[in-house]
């Protein structure tokens, strides 16, 4: 049975995406809060093991900071911490990166972007694989960590083809069940009927050797298995690559804003639809990957969206590569 609190963070998470035109709900009367800077180049390569890793930049969003970003400390305590690090107290810059992992052959993309269906400064995904040397038709396998819009909007474009043509796409079981579930989407409010639809626009219609689900903690792929973290969605998954002895963690929307969330693991970003399972899967996971001292890749991460993090007071803080 699925909890009220699901679908309260459900509504909050998944109305960021309008109907229809999917832009954020709070970006149509946003206030003119200036222009991202995307980087460039918009990509960045690393080698883990045998393996290459290349984060992906799909853009920025820039929202203004308000009081229900986190839900659970006061806007000016997150300011405060905002300010201790020399950023800005007005707004919050959320960049979206997909990865791309080359090993044995295959081409393997992680999550997809906003694809046509963002802002101006979004979607810059396929601009983004061109520039590192790659194509559309060349990956031959797309994973999907959840199925917030920024995650699978990429997968189709506007007239609903498929973009990734040669690509199996392999989702969370959890979570394909959760959103394809009619029973749920009778029963949700009204402001979250639209993420609903927006699942059903990017998979009903998915040919069947194309779509395939995976069970928690499986090997996905050579050398990468699936890790279970639920609570930022029903399914949330994140993605553990092994090669040579090197690990890669993909941490997806394990915490988004890692300068807020890292830094202060128990706050709750509005986006987490489970905050109380999110917060404690975060601090598993953050105290799994220092004990390792693997690398780690985060969705909405500063570009270049990978590095370490390091145990900091009560959380911890994110060192992006050089």
């Amino acid at each position: 049975m699925l909890s009220r609190r699901h679908f309260l963070g459900a509504s909050l998470a998944t109305t960021v995406y309008a109907v229809g035109s999917f832009l954020p709900v709070w970006a149509q009367n946003a206030p003119n809060l200036g222009t991202p800077t995307l980087p460039s180049p918009a990509f960045r390569r690393m080698k883990v093991g045998d393996a290459e890793v290349i984060a992906l930049n799909d853009g920025i969003t820039r929202r203004p900071l308000g009081e229900e970003f986190v839900k659970n400390a006061p806007l000016a305590e997150v300011r405060a911490l905002l300010a201790s690090q020399g950023l800005p107290t007005d707004y919050i810059d959320v960049p979206y990166t997909p990865f791309l992992v080359l090993t044995g052959g295959r081409k393997i993309l992680i999550d997809t972007g906003l694809g046509e269906f963002g802002g101006a400064t979004t979607g810059k995904l396929l601009d983004s694989l061109r520039a590192a040397g790659l194509q559309a038709a060349d990956i031959d396998t797309v994973l999907i960590s959840h199925y917030h819009g920024d995650h699978i909007n990429g997968i189709r474009n506007k007239a609903g083809e498929l973009v990734f043509p040669k690509a199996k796409v392999m989702v969370p079981a959890a979570e394909h069940a959760f959103w394809m579930d009619d029973a749920r989407m009778a029963a949700a409010p009204a402001g979250m009927k639209g993420a609903f639809e927006n699942v059903r626009r990017t998979f009903a219609t998915m040919p069947a050797d194309t779509l395939m689900q995976f069970a928690a903690d499986a090997e996905v792929a050579p050398g990468i298995k699936s890790v279970a973290a639920y609570g930022h969605t029903p399914g949330h998954t994140l993605f553990e690559l092994t090669s040579s002895g090197q690990r890669f963690f993909y941490v997806a929307d394990l915490t988004n804003v890692p300068a807020l969330f890292a830094r202060n693991p128990d706050w709750a970003v509005t986006f987490d639809m489970d905050a109380e399972a999110a917060r404690k899967v975060r601090r598993e996971v953050f105290q799994r990957i220092t004990a390792s001292n693997a690398m780690l890749g985060g969705f909405h991460f500063p570009f270049p969206a990978f590095g370490r993090v390091a145990a900091s007071g009560n959380g911890y803080a994110f060192q992006p590569a050089a």
